[in-house]
């Protein structure tokens, strides 16, 4: 593409902004040098100490493309939400600061929502971890249903990957418009990103990678104590999305969100006894125990199988015997499925 009449349509990308001196740089150029040209580059300065708000200063005055917000502090959905409040375009793209993209990630995402009519992109992205990059997809362009989004959404599938992040897509404007992030906690791309896909009635899928997602940079959210975000935040927010999911969708796609949450927080708890982490082990059970008739209704509907059904039935047996025989499984079921035994030492043929 890419140059013509389709790309005429304004992409609105908000960049909330905090003491990320060190990477704005990276970030910044990485969205003056899109081949999609027709973009407004917001970026908000959310109260820095350092220079980044001098730094967002320099780029407004470089790239007329480039519009600055400087603010008191008040957190990522904060700054976000006071991006959407300006943003003027056509569509609507989130990148973090301290993250990067492709030099063509809104070429191509504009591309595929015009060629299939859909009202959002979903991409892949690189793992950018400090001593590798994990990457995949097979490049394949993918146009899907509500519904068909929404399942893989929810229990994943063999070849596709669809996560809550919002800096992995694109969405029409008029989709996402009155929605805001919920000020003041983490996790906050759960609901947004449930509720622009129960919105949608149609979507397209690009099964390669166009963002670098940065793990395990100092002083990074994602880095923080993970019990006091996972019960406060985490949690209620995918009790919201099962929620959100059943008064949009339907109950049977709602019973579907259930299980899965379920899934996940059984898959916590285990990760918390590898940990040995007391605290968030004892929240669990309770999480777990909250929903138990409700979800032994879910997992007795047909939704689950047989062995989820009996491991479900351990847990509330015994919450230890459970992860013991969850690690055991890890350990030594997986890698012989996978044609490997015990330490990761490949099978001659």
């Amino acid at each position: 593409m890419m140059q013509g009449e389709e790309e005429q349509d304004l992409i609105s990308v908000i960049v909330p902004v905090y003491n990320v001196e060190k990477y704005l740089d990276r970030c910044v150029e990485s969205l003056l040098g899109q081949t999609y040209r027709s973009l407004e580059i917001i970026l908000v300065d959310d109260g820095s100490t350092d220079g980044c708000g001098a730094m967002c200063d320099g780029y407004a005055r470089r790239d007329s493309r480039v519009r600055v917000i400087h603010k008191r502090n008040g957190g990522l959905s904060d700054a976000r939400n006071a991006g959407l409040a300006v943003a003027s375009g056509s569509y609507i793209g989130y990148v973090d600061s301290d993250d990067w993209i492709e030099p063509d990630m809104y070429a191509r995402m504009h591309q595929a929502c015009a060629e299939s009519g859909a009202q959002l992109a979903v991409c892949r992205y690189f793992s950018e971890y400090r001593d590798r990059t994990v990457s995949g997809g097979s490049g394949s362009v993918v146009p899907l249903s509500r519904d068909a989004l929404l399942r893989i959404y929810i229990g994943g599938h063999d070849e596709y990957i669809i996560y809550n992040s919002v800096w992995s897509k694109l969405f029409r404007s008029d989709l996402v418009r009155g929605m805001v992030f919920p000020k003041g906690r983490n996790s906050e791309d759960i609901v947004y990103t449930t509720r622009a896909f129960c919105r949608a009635e149609r979507a397209v899928y690009l099964d390669q990678c166009f963002y670098h997602y940065v793990l395990d940079r100092e002083g990074s959210i994602m880095n923080a104590a993970r019990g006091d975000r996972m019960f406060r935040d985490e949690i209620p927010f995918w009790r919201e999305h099962i929620a959100c999911i059943r008064e949009m969708v339907s109950p049977q796609m709602a019973d579907l969100a259930g299980y899965h949450f379920q899934r996940r927080l059984l898959f916590y708890y285990v990760d918390a006894c590898s940990a040995g982490n007391e605290e968030i082990k004892r929240g669990l059970v309770a999480e777990l125990r909250k929903d138990r008739a409700e979800m032994d209704r879910i997992y007795d509907s047909g939704i689950a199988s047989r062995g989820d059904r009996m491991r479900r039935r351990l847990f509330f047996l015994s919450p230890a015997l459970y992860a013991a025989a969850a690690r055991l499984y890890e350990r030594i079921v997986i890698p012989l499925r996978r044609g490997a035994v015990p330490g990761n030492v490949t099978m001659e043929e």
